[in-house]
């Protein structure tokens, strides 16, 4: 059964789809809570030799080996450290399990559509091709990612090849 994430309020004109919202060095992210699959606190994975720097490696999940991507090397924002409150947040992608590492994560929390704005060419470190537009909250600014298509793309490609190593 396929689950719908959005929902709509009588106060609210339009439809609310929900993201997971989290930090990378000082800026707040948004996700689609549907591609969650749970978050787990960091734990240092096994490295894989010749991998890109920002695929820190893989680890088991309950026999689902997992490709662990530190989006802050990725997207080159903040120093890569890792705290009690690093996380890795586990996605289910196309029937692909990857991990991703985030400095935290905030919330959940709903958009409606009109609350995102198009990402200007130069609102983020991030790639913009991979921005679905700008969220605001009050006064809350969320880049809000496309991380189906980051982890789909040619240059994350590269995840499906350390994953079966």
């Amino acid at each position: 059964m396929v689950q719908e994430n959005k929902t709509k309020t009588a106060d609210e004109g339009g439809f609310a789809q929900e993201y997971l919202t989290f930090t990378l060095g000082p800026e707040e992210y948004a996700i689609d809570i549907l591609k969650v699959q749970e978050i787990r606190g960091y734990e240092p994975p096994t490295t894989i030799a010749n991998a890109p720097a920002f695929i820190k490696g893989v680890i088991n999940l309950r026999g689902i080996i997992v490709p662990i991507v530190d989006l802050r090397i990725k997207f080159g924002v903040g120093k890569a450290d890792y705290t009690p409150f690093t996380v890795v947040i586990i996605l289910s992608i196309v029937g692909r399990v990857v991990g991703i590492v985030v400095d935290g994560v905030s919330d959940v929390t709903s958009l409606r559509s009109e609350q995102i704005r198009p990402a200007p060419e130069f609102a983020a470190t991030v790639d913009t091709r991979y921005i679905n537009g700008l969220g605001t909250l009050g006064e809350r600014m969320l880049i809000v990612v496309d991380i189906e298509k980051l982890m789909l793309s040619g240059e994350m490609a590269l995840v499906d090849e350390v994953a079966q190593a």
